[in-house]
């Protein structure tokens, strides 16, 4: 009996390790639809995303670190319909969702992303990183692109980590990120993105 209950309590125990990060932090990310790569003059699309990060260690491959990042996020967004003629005169009431899509928005994206990161030394104090990461989210109003409701955020990200201090990170990377819902429910062409972001990290004693 004595055996059980310890056994119990140190299995308790290391469950609440493992729910701790081992690190925390805040992201800001700044993208849009017109860059290089990809630039969809039927629309223009920014966002302005801000993330809490929390940190998990999940082990080393090859002097490379990798760790788990989860990512509550809000992203404040602005999107006008520039070519009226994307919405096709199949669409049920297309002249009002031209006069409504064409107007300037602004939207907020609610949700949680899932992020597996690696991480090589290049320095002492200087990491290279890239993250990849997925989640879901809630979009608060419709476009011609998208549906309101239940989307997915996909992200791609790399940059470079510093340590400034002795537990303090300063990470400054670029990101492509992606939104639909998958089909759930129609429009789904979705949002690209190209994006700078710069981040705040600090390890917990």
């Amino acid at each position: 009996m004595l055996l059980f209950v310890v056994l119990l309590s140190f299995s308790q125990e290391k469950k609440k390790t493992s729910l701790k990060p081992y690190k925390v932090g805040f992201l800001y990310n700044f993208g849009v639809n017109e860059n290089f790569i990809f630039n969809d003059v039927d629309y223009t699309y920014s966002t302005n995303t801000y993330k809490t990060q929390a940190f998990y260690k999940l082990g080393s491959w090859k002097n490379i670190d990798i760790e788990m990042i989860v990512q509550p996020q809000i992203q404040f967004l602005k999107h006008q319909l520039i070519n009226e003629q994307f919405v096709t005169p199949d669409q049920e009431n297309y002249l009002e969702k031209r006069t409504e899509f064409t107007k300037a928005k602004t939207l907020n994206l609610y949700g949680v992303e899932l992020g597996f990161a690696a991480k090589k030394k290049v320095s002492e104090k200087l990491d290279i990183q890239g993250t990849i990461s997925l989640g879901f989210s809630f979009i608060d109003k419709r476009t011609e692109r998208l549906a309101k409701g239940f989307t997915f955020i996909e992200n791609f990200s790399l940059g470079f980590s510093y340590k400034t201090l002795k537990n303090c990170y300063l990470y400054l990377g670029t990101n492509f990120g992606h939104v639909s819902n998958l089909n759930f429910q129609k429009p789904n062409d979705g949002y690209n993105i190209l994006g700078l972001e710069i981040g705040y990290s600090y390890i917990l004693n």
